[in-house]
């Protein structure tokens, strides 16, 4: 009885806010909600101008290497198990690729900002 209620209640309650969701804002697009935000300044241009793709690489790195210390945090954990070595292994081999991988951006040129 308990299963079929907690079913019944983990199917009902996402549709129902997801029909809420979909039906309930009101979209009226004036050209003040659609045209850009710039510190309550009119525009001085156009704010769909591409951005360069260094900006994008380095927020990659920045994610890359902050998920690295995200699985190298638990490693003062990992010396308390039957055998530390492998730990120690696999920590060693996950920043030995890691830091392969920025020696061959360095030299690709991918970090350098004038061209």
């Amino acid at each position: 009885m308990g299963l079929i209620t907690m079913l019944i209640i983990t199917l009902i309650v996402p549709l129902i806010l997801a029909f809420i969701s979909f039906w309930l804002p009101q979209m009226n697009p004036d050209t003040e909600k659609l045209s850009p935000y710039e510190c309550g300044f009119d525009p001085l241009g156009s704010a769909r101008l591409p951005f360069s793709l260094q900006f994008f690489l380095v927020a990659i790195l920045f994610v890359l290497f902050d998920l690295e210390i995200a699985l190298l945090l638990p490693l003062p954990w990992g010396d308390q198990l039957y055998n530390p070595t492998e730990t120690f292994f696999w920590a060693t081999a996950v920043l030995i690729l890691l830091t392969v991988g920025l020696i061959y951006e360095w030299a690709q040129g991918g970090l350098e900002w004038a061209e």
